[in-house]
């Protein structure tokens, strides 16, 4: 359990990352409509995550991986591109843990 928590808080510490969740939470309000994949369903396709970011696409690769690994986050793969979603069940456990923690 205290592993879970310092790899959530791992993967808060970054203006960034908290960015990306902020904009998941709301992915009609901040990116157009996807040719592939629907935006609330499978999540925003990691370029136009990027491009957002103006970042390039490893690092993007880096910053999800670790919201992937707090469960904060959901990977879809749809045809050749990777969507990302926030894992709302996740966040509310990450916030039960901290929470217990503190």
């Amino acid at each position: 359990m205290a592993e879970d928590v310092v790899r959530i808080l791992r993967a808060l510490a970054s203006q960034r990352r908290l960015q990306i969740l902020e904009w998941l939470k709301a992915p009609r309000a901040h990116f157009s409509p996807q040719t592939d994949g629907d935006l609330v369903r499978d999540g925003v396709c990691a370029l136009a995550l990027a491009e957002k970011m103006g970042i390039s696409h490893p690092t993007l690769g880096e910053h999800m991986k670790m919201l992937c690994q707090a469960d904060l986050v959901i990977s879809t793969r749809v045809k050749n591109w990777r969507f990302y979603r926030r894992n709302e069940p996740g966040i509310e456990r990450a916030k039960s843990l901290i929470q217990e923690r503190l």
